[in-house]
């Protein structure tokens, strides 16, 4: 299995400028929505043909989406291809900070 994080936690580790590999995986019209600044999209129905542009260095894969399903299925995925993935409990629906809008 992996690790999971609540959104509170995710929101104290940017805070304290942790550096993070924080990737979103909702559709594109959800993330134009609301997302999380440090954010990058990749939505979970590309997550396959995208996998090569999930690397960034050693950190762990932090995955969020609505509220912790979608981000579930593709941590499942990715802990499985061998990939070490934390999975944000709660998604964007407890998110305590701030989002920006747009693409």
């Amino acid at each position: 299995m992996y690790p999971e994080m609540t959104a509170a936690e995710l929101a104290i580790q940017l805070k304290e400028d942790k550096p993070l590999n924080l990737v979103d995986v909702r559709e594109p019209d959800e993330w134009q929505d609301g997302h999380i600044k440090e954010a990058r999209s990749i939505p979970l129905s590309e997550l396959q043909e995208r996998i090569n542009e999930l690397k960034q260095g050693d950190q762990d894969i932090v995955l969020i989406c609505r509220s912790g399903g979608r981000s579930g299925k593709a941590c499942d995925f990715l802990h499985a291809q061998g990939y070490k993935v934390v999975n944000v409990t709660g998604g964007m629906l407890q998110w305590p900070g701030e989002v920006v809008y747009g693409k």
